[in-house]
């Protein structure tokens, strides 16, 4: 187990900073890496020359003894928080445009454009800790005045106000289960309620007519076959895992959380429909793994 003692180090101006010295270092469990050293940032002044001086250097001493003390305790209750101080000063902007380029990777909505929109709302510069709910509610107002910013510069729809949102959100709650924010932003704020929109169906006719239409993708004809059986959007099929099938035979559902609008939801499906989802593969969380937006529309041969 480390232990953690003041170290001192001469720096101008009749200075010295104060760190932490972890011995042995301690490993960063997100990392992986060792660390030896900390810098509080604090400093004392070498030879006092008044009475300013010397009462700063009694409350800082004060204070980096504190620190310490709760560092000691962090160290033995494995509690590691503290090694991301960096981490929680850091742009969220940069954090969102990650994420979601991993989610672009997979599914059709438009991660692109939520960024865009939040970023044409809060700016380029937003740091972590300037992340709240006051700042959360403004955004949601900001979509639901319907700005337009794309290139063709129409407002957008209520729905699609939800859909941006629900990306936002989605952040919020990968950004507080890493730490980086204090406060469960995800759980304070709540979704944008969709509109109740007219949704076309296929007849019974026209789905048999899809089952027997012949397809250069396996795993689209499937996919296309079970978002039918289901109801399911695009989207919230090409993130279907097989750990959100639950249940036996007669008496299965899906447990997922809505792509669009980020709502837990409990849907019981029928043997048809989990016939469609073929057999699993251990190297795939994903059921339709490969599954790309771009060739929905010409994956059917004519």
């Amino acid at each position: 187990m480390s232990k953690v003692k003041m170290r001192f180090r001469t720096i101008v101006n009749n200075r010295k900073s104060i760190l932490l010295d972890y011995s042995p270092p301690f490993k960063n469990p997100s990392s992986g890496k060792f660390h030896r050293f900390e810098t509080l940032k604090l400093y004392i002044y070498d030879s006092p020359v008044d009475q300013w001086e010397r009462q700063h250097n009694k409350e800082t001493m004060v204070l980096a003894r504190s620190i310490c003390a709760q560092r000691q305790l962090d160290i033995q209750n494995r509690r590691f928080g503290f090694i991301s101080d960096a981490q929680r000063d850091a742009s969220f902007i940069d954090f969102f445009q990650i994420e979601a380029r991993k989610k672009q990777h997979f599914v059709s909505d438009n991660w692109g454009m939520g960024l865009r929109y939040f970023i044409a709302f809060a700016g380029h510069d937003l740091k972590f800790p300037e992340l709240n709910d006051y700042l959360c509610e403004d955004y949601k107002n900001y979509l639901l005045s319907g700005p337009g910013i794309s290139r063709t510069g129409r407002p957008i729809s209520k729905n699609t106000a939800v859909s941006y949102y629900a990306k936002f959100r989605h952040i919020l709650r990968i950004t507080y289960k890493q730490g980086l924010i204090p406060q469960d932003l995800h759980a304070i704020v709540k979704p944008i309620t969709p509109k109740e929109t007219h949704r076309e169906r296929l007849t019974l006719e026209e789905f048999q007519q899809l089952a027997e239409t012949p397809a250069d993708s396996d795993v689209m004809k499937m996919a296309s076959l079970f978002s039918g059986l289901t109801g399911l959007r695009f989207s919230d099929v090409a993130n279907l895992k097989w750990s959100e099938l639950r249940g036996t035979a007669g008496k299965y559902e899906l447990q997922f959380s809505q792509e669009k609008t980020d709502a837990a939801e409990v849907m019981p499906i029928s043997d048809q429909a989990v016939s469609m989802m073929g057999i699993q593969n251990t190297e795939s969380i994903l059921v339709f793994k490969g599954l790309r937006y771009s060739r929905l529309k010409t994956f059917f041969t004519h």
